[in-house]
């Protein structure tokens, strides 16, 4: 096998690895029911809005995640498409389904331990993973997913700190998703303030492992 395409292959690996991981996060954040992840607080106010008038068994909160990055994609494919991989399209794809998988399977323990300590922890773990897969999603370098590219798209066309307009693109993505139905609580501001730094702290170090492994190749 030559070696780009095997480069290619690890780092489309990678990047299905944090796309996991980073929407294992996301879904410990819905579970803790103590607010979702900024943009999911989007999805979900867009989700209870398409329930109110709409009755099928195909809306599903994955569902309306996959509609609204390949929206998304489709507006870049006008402003930037140079940012849009095959990465891209895999996280548009994959992102929804693994939310709804990994909220099938944890579910029940939740369902167990409804204290508010395991919720809390769960929040902060949440927190603290999804910032990671975000970051290892970056650094693949084979297209991030349609959310985490706006903030990134921003940051580099208008040469600001990758962090703070992560936190200015998160407060956005919840007040929209907040007047749209989305729940608002304190998880939501807790990830708002938290990813855009953890992940700026992640992004480093998330970089050197990629090199590591692709290395190894």
């Amino acid at each position: 096998m030559k070696r780009s395409m095997k480069e290619l292959i690890g780092r489309i690996i990678l990047l299905m690895a944090g796309l996991t991981i980073a929407h294992f996060g996301v879904t410990l954040f819905l579970l803790s029911d103590l607010g979702a992840d900024p943009f999911n607080v989007l999805i979900q106010g867009l989700f209870r809005t398409l329930q109110r008038g709409v009755d099928a068994p195909w809306l599903t909160h994955g569902n309306v995640h996959i509609c609204i990055n390949l929206l998304i994609i489709l507006t870049l494919l006008v402003v930037d498409r140079h940012y849009i991989k095959i990465g891209t399209l895999l996280c548009m794809l994959f992102g929804g389904p693994i939310i709804d998988l990994f909220s099938w399977l944890l579910h029940p323990a939740f369902a167990a331990v409804p204290e508010m300590w395991f919720r809390l922890i769960m929040l902060a773990a949440g927190c603290i993973i999804l910032a990671f897969g975000m970051t290892l999603v970056i650094k693949s370098d084979a297209g991030t997913g349609p959310n985490d590219l706006v903030a990134v798209v921003i940051s580099e066309r208008c040469k600001i700190k990758f962090s703070i307009v992560r936190v200015v693109v998160d407060f956005s993505f919840v007040a929209l998703g907040f007047l749209l139905g989305g729940m608002l609580g304190i998880g939501t501001v807790v990830c708002a303030f938290l990813v855009g730094p953890v992940a700026g702290f992640f992004l480093p170090h998330s970089g050197r492992m990629v090199r590591g492994f692709l290395h190894r190749l």
